[in-house]
């Protein structure tokens, strides 16, 4: 009997698997080129290696096809794309805008907030939260991201001298706390030891969806949450979603002891006078104070306002303190181009009396372009993923609904079509007279269309709050190589191991010259 099971399985197999490599779907994904992989299996047996593996192995694909490779496994196919025409296919349309099921592995933490939700409910929260990131707003934010760039370079200087760094914890301790002030109005060193705790928890938690997202089989939710890592993220998520919801309360609960006060014209540029009302001293400004006001009126609930807070902690830290760490990293090795940096931040911080504010920051147009330049080489998140509900026709073939689609985010930066050589580091090919000439789809760090990021000028504002500073006083010297730091798969671009830079503080080289 069990023999007669196994047979009549293996059989079923056998004839489904013919039938989708070699029915009407099939026969399209037949003609997108790629490795042939195993029977049955098909390239997953290629892809269970470690992270850095899977980055040298995506590599080596990209190079090996142009402009589009498959990679399938059983009766699952991933098709990457490219090239900016068929970039621009999908990013501009308003009928692609579902993302693909591996963002489903986030829903436990940011539920379906603006980054995973889709539909109705996307286009929704859209209209709600774009006035969150309105020039007005960004203004009153901007104070804390100088102080926390300013708390970034003190640190620095306490220590006294050169100074070494390892640079993820220390970048992500200052962007974490900048993102934390602005989405929620909580100072997260002023909690004590909390700070380390939510700190960790952020990290753990991304790593353990890394981890889900390598083993296919831990898709399947109740599969994984028997298992010790999914015991492990209910623990985490406790913690982040309970901090999140605490916050929540005690901030509607300040609203209503002031009557809403604080909650009228929050997009105007007039700051109602910073005195008491009701006996209670106004609060600074957070993102959450405009959700709780849209909620008034949209009808949020606590849980989709929990979502959202949630999903601007997760897409605004992480990703900046990349972006931020590989712009350091670049402006070590090029001292002629830091040395362009340096000059441009110490004339504007002197006409603003040796101060930044957002007009200062609005003119450190180099540094934007350096921003810009280490974006395009080592993009925050270098892959995107989008869900087919039909088959649709590209530039480079046709792909049959169904599959997962890779928007390949890294290949488009560095295709030489559209970038001459396209590995080394030159900000000014972000000279307005080149970005004229450019296809609009061959540099999309922050996405493009309907569904690119909407808060890409509040990400600008930070990294330069933070990374001007840093290079007025001090000269960015490498201890490691960027040609010697391996990459490694990850839902953003980050490397596999520690890497640090020297922190020579300018005055004492100076002096030491005198």
């Amino acid at each position: 009997m069990f023999i007669t099971i196994l047979v009549l399985s293996i059989f079923i197999l056998l004839v489904y698997n013919y039938y989708v490599h070699h029915g009407k779907s099939g026969r399209l994904y037949n003609l997108i080129p790629g490795p042939s992989g195993f029977p049955i299996v098909g390239s997953l047996i290629q892809c269970y290696v470690s992270p850095e593996e899977i980055w040298k192995l995506c590599c080596e694909i990209l190079d090996q096809y142009y402009p589009v490779f498959k990679l399938w496994g059983f009766f699952t196919f991933v098709i990457s794309i490219r090239h900016p025409d068929d970039l621009e296919i999908i990013l501009s349309s308003n009928k692609y805008i579902e993302k693909g099921h591996i963002y489903n592995l986030l829903h436990p933490w940011l539920n379906t907030g603006l980054l995973t939700s889709t539909g109705a409910k996307w286009h929704a929260r859209r209209k709600i939260l774009t006035p969150a990131f309105h020039f007005n707003i960004l203004n009153r934010f901007v104070d804390i991201l100088i102080k926390e760039g300013d708390c970034m370079t003190k640190s620095l200087k306490d220590v006294g001298g050169t100074v070494v760094k390892d640079l993820l914890p220390f970048v992500n301790e200052h962007t974490l706390n900048a993102i934390c002030e602005t989405a929620m109005g909580v100072s997260l060193p002023k909690l004590g030891t909390f700070h380390q705790e939510y700190q960790k928890a952020i990290h753990d938690l991304i790593e353990l969806v890394v981890y889900r997202a390598l083993r296919p089989w831990f898709y399947n939710d109740m599969l994984f949450a028997l298992s010790s890592a999914g015991r492990k993220q209910k623990k985490l998520l406790k913690i982040l979603h309970g901090f999140t919801e605490k916050i929540i309360a005690e901030r509607k609960l300040y609203h209503q002891l002031t009557n809403h006060q604080y909650l009228k014209n929050l997009e105007s540029n007039e700051e109602t006078e910073d005195v008491e009302r009701f006996g209670i001293k106004k609060k600074r400004l957070a993102m959450l104070d405009l959700l709780i006001a849209a909620s008034r009126e949209n009808s949020l609930t606590d849980l989709d306002i929990r979502e959202e807070v949630d999903t601007f902690m997760f897409e605004a830290h992480d990703t900046t303190s990349m972006a931020i760490i590989f712009t350091l990293l670049l402006l070590a090795e090029h001292k002629d181009i830091q040395e362009r940096v340096r000059f441009e931040v110490d004339n504007v911080m002197q006409e603003n009396g040796e101060k930044l504010n957002m007009r200062a920051l609005q003119n450190l147009s180099y540094l934007e372009r350096c921003i810009k330049e280490a974006l395009r080489l080592y993009p925050s998140v270098f892959l995107m993923s989008r869900h087919l509900a039909e088959d649709i026709k590209l530039k480079s073939c046709v792909i049959p609904k169904g599959a997962i689609l890779i928007l390949n985010i890294l290949g488009a930066h560095k295709d030489p079509k559209f970038w001459p050589n396209p590995e080394v580091f030159d900000p000014d090919r972000f000279l307005p007279e080149k970005i004229q000439n450019r296809h609009p789809y061959s540099y999309i760090p922050f996405s493009a269309g309907p569904r690119n990021c909407i808060g890409q000028r509040f990400a600008f504002l930070k990294m330069k709050a933070m990374i001007a500073p840093l290079v007025n006083n001090f000269y960015l010297e490498p201890v490691e190589y960027l040609k010697n730091i391996r990459l490694k798969a990850d839902i953003i671009i980050r490397p596999s191991r520690p890497v640090h830079i020297k922190f020579i503080p300018i005055k004492q080289s100076f002096e030491t010259m005198c």
